[in-house]
């Protein structure tokens, strides 16, 4: 890809002019207290935002938190972010409490040298995820007028057509941050000629969500492992009970169709543990998938199952992970989650773990990030890169 990086914005000098950084700091935050539950995509822009200041940039990020409506929404205030980013820099992050208002301009001219600046988040503008070109247009020609050069670091929303990821680099001079190099680089390795065994391990909820890679990724790998909640609909496609347990009903037909096409590289649970309710002190047993009760459902893959994905996972040398193995945030069935990632560690492999809830598995069940070959911060950035998707924000930094 002909994409201009980082390091050759820093090779012109940035000392003293504003660079605009698109960051993707949509961290989860606990419904109680406001507080950050997971700082991972923090820390995954640090080193460019760190190489920004220590060049003497006057740094402006930029980011959205959750979906709120178009308009100002105080649950979804960046400023619990402005606060641990700070920290995490060592210095005081200066806060917009608004986007490309009074608030904004002032902040962003009151900027010295080496700081950085942190607008509120971008979805409080309408413009920024309109489908209307002039009203995305709009708020684009207001958000480039806080930089003289931009940097994309957000791989999380690069798959995203919005005013920030797509419209303002075709205002300034832009380039690819770090992690964004770091994330294509990584998932290239996998679409190009990945080192064999080639295994794929796909988990969470729905069928539908994963389709299209599932049906990419089908003729490239040499084992698909499927566990989750969307296993129950591959389950239903061979005829077995799945209970109350999560299920596709439109999907099941599609489901037998790539089990029939797969000749044999689709692998399924076997045993799974099911339970009354879903809640986190509910009753639970593990059963046979050939013997799950019409009144229960299922909530994470058994032991039998882990045992058999980790001799699937043993002789691997390219591991791709997206999606969780069971409900992992309840820890009475966090344990297939917790073991399939033990046994993508334990493989000799380069593995790679697809952002969303997988990398908030690693980190919430506190395994060594750094046991894994790269933990993306874009669940569905990736996983549309694997599908062979055109990427908004990739294509608008080769422009």
């Amino acid at each position: 890809m002909s994409i201009r990086t980082l390091d050759d914005l820093l090779a012109e000098g940035v000392a003293g002019r504003r660079v605009l950084v698109r960051a993707d700091l949509n961290v989860p935050l606990d419904k109680q207290s406001g507080a950050i539950s997971d700082d991972g995509r923090i820390r995954a822009v640090l080193p460019t935002l760190g190489a920004l200041v220590e060049a003497g940039a006057k740094v402006v990020v930029c980011s959205h938190l959750g979906r709120p409506k178009g308009a100002p929404d105080p649950q979804f205030s960046l400023r619990p972010v402005a606060g641990r980013l700070g920290e995490l820099l060592g210095a005081p992050v200066h806060f917009a409490t608004d986007t490309v208002g009074d608030s904004a301009r002032s902040t962003v001219a009151d900027l010295a040298d080496g700081q950085v600046a942190l607008l509120e988040n971008l979805r409080f503008n309408a413009g920024e995820t309109s489908k209307d070109e002039a009203e995305r247009g709009a708020f684009a020609d207001q958000l480039a007028a806080f930089g003289d050069a931009y940097v994309d670091d957000a791989f999380g929303a690069v798959h995203r057509k919005h005013a920030s990821v797509f419209d303002v680099p075709a205002r300034l001079p832009h380039v690819a941050g770090r992690l964004v190099l770091r994330e294509v680089e990584v998932l290239s390795k996998l679409t190009g000629d990945p080192e064999r065994p080639y295994v794929v391990v796909l988990g969470g909820s729905k069928v539908s969500d994963k389709l299209a890679v599932i049906e990419a990724l089908l003729p490239t790998v040499d084992r698909l492992l499927i566990g989750g909640g969307m296993c129950f609909t591959f389950l239903k496609a061979q005829g077995l009970e799945v209970g109350t347990s999560l299920l596709e009903k439109d999907m099941v037909e599609t489901c037998r169709n790539l089990l029939e096409r797969s000749n044999g590289k689709i692998l399924l649970p076997v045993d799974v543990v099911v339970a009354d309710a879903f809640a986190p002190d509910a009753a639970h047993d593990t059963v046979r998938v050939d013997g799950i009760p019409s009144h229960r459902l299922g909530l994470d893959v058994g032991p039998e199952t882990v045992a058999g994905f980790t001799a699937a996972l043993s002789p691997a040398k390219t591991i791709f992970w997206n999606g969780p193995m069971g409900v992992f945030e309840m820890p009475a069935f966090a344990a297939g989650t917790r073991g399939i990632a033990e046994a993508i560690t334990k493989a000799d492999a380069f593995s790679v773990v697809g952002g969303g809830d997988s990398a908030a598995a690693v980190r919430a069940l506190g395994l060594d990030e750094t046991s894994f070959g790269h933990i993306s911060t874009g669940g569905g950035a990736s996983l549309e890169y694997l599908e062979g998707k055109a990427l908004p924000g990739i294509a608008a930094l080769e422009n």
